[in-house]
């Protein structure tokens, strides 16, 4: 892990505190001849409900789920979670921090799996009521992202492009010089700080903001991700999603709109479609973005997908001059 010492989080003392009270109370079962036992909230932020007719609280739990030494499937579990949260408390006692990859490879005979720690982690902090951050399980910077002061900006929106390779174009152009805006990628779906940053500045600034993705349900997804939050981190949603961020491109509408050649089109695969199948289950489509909706509808019923390079086959600079200057007029007109 880490040895740079970073600064201490003020919740810390009182993580340590829980942590504590946990060990405390599975210790005095065991002593007692009872079998631990550990009731985790149940989060989710959406259900496979397609038309929009259910009634999910994101911002809620809903439920319990009892995690024991009783049924054999949870051993492992349990074991996974108590080994985490030693590695937890040591990094907030000794104020370090550690990525989940370092936590995998303390133990990596017994964890098996990147899945079953991740799993861990956000047990954990249901458990404790905290972020990831908080248990200084993060990238090293930024990591208390909400201690930056004094953000101040002249730009007119921010735009949030899912490629690396789209940040690089619009750079290349001077585009935030020449359209007043802050552009941020995740590069592709985006971490656990990049999606912290994007809602402080949005909080701070008062700021529009607009996304831009590939036309493919992929795209589709990290744009979903932004706005409505992932299912992995139900449980603080309300502190990671944008519902206010709108959905600048690719549609498949713009197809015809900006005169696309055939060649710009891919067929969609066996797992792209399978992967729109599902996303047009989410019941916040109907819900919240009926017209989100309608535009994956229609990948689905024409079974191709393109790029944001695509753009670039009316001339290097098209994307950055033309198509995102319209769209963002388009929103307003």
């Amino acid at each position: 892990m880490e040895g740079n010492r970073h600064r201490s989080s003020s919740r810390a003392p009182h993580l340590l505190s829980k942590i504590r009270e946990l060990t405390k109370s599975i210790l005095d079962d065991l002593s007692n001849g009872r079998s631990p036992s550990i009731a985790i909230d149940k989060f989710r932020n959406y259900c496979r409900n397609p038309n929009g007719s259910c009634t999910c609280k994101p911002d809620f739990p809903e439920g319990k789920e009892i995690v024991t030494f009783h049924r054999e499937s949870h051993v492992h579990r349990l074991d996974v979670l108590l080994r985490v949260m030693l590695i937890v408390q040591q990094l907030l006692q000794e104020n370090r921090h550690g990525s989940k990859r370092d936590i995998y490879y303390m133990h990596p005979s017994v964890f098996r799996d990147q899945s079953v720690v991740d799993r861990a982690i956000n047990d954990l902090c249901i458990l404790l009521g905290c972020s990831r951050h908080n248990l200084n399980v993060a990238q090293p910077v930024p990591v208390h992202v909400e201690e930056v002061e004094d953000i101040l900006s002249v730009a007119d929106y921010i735009l949030v492009v899912e490629k690396e390779s789209v940040f690089q174009r619009l750079a290349n152009d001077q585009f935030c010089r020449a359209n007043r805006c802050i552009v941020i990628t995740g590069r592709g779906y985006p971490d656990i700080p990049t999606r912290r940053f994007l809602r402080l500045l949005i909080e701070t600034l008062h700021l529009p903001t607009y996304c831009l993705v590939d036309c493919d349900p992929y795209g589709f997804d990290i744009l979903s991700t932004y706005r409505f939050g992932s299912m992995q981190m139900a449980y603080e949603a309300k502190f990671m999603r944008n519902p206010e961020m709108s959905w600048l491109g690719a549609f498949p509408s713009d197809f015809e709109k900006y005169s696309l050649p055939t060649e710009c089109l891919l067929p969609l695969t066996a797992d792209d479609k399978r992967k729109t199948e599902a996303i047009l289950l989410r019941c916040y489509l109907q819900r919240e973005a009926p017209d989100w909706r309608f535009e994956l509808e229609l990948m689905q019923q024409r079974g191709v997908k393109f790029e944001i390079e695509a753009f670039s086959v009316h001339s290097l600079s098209y994307l950055s001059r033309e198509y995102i200057p319209s769209k963002i007029q388009g929103l307003h007109s």
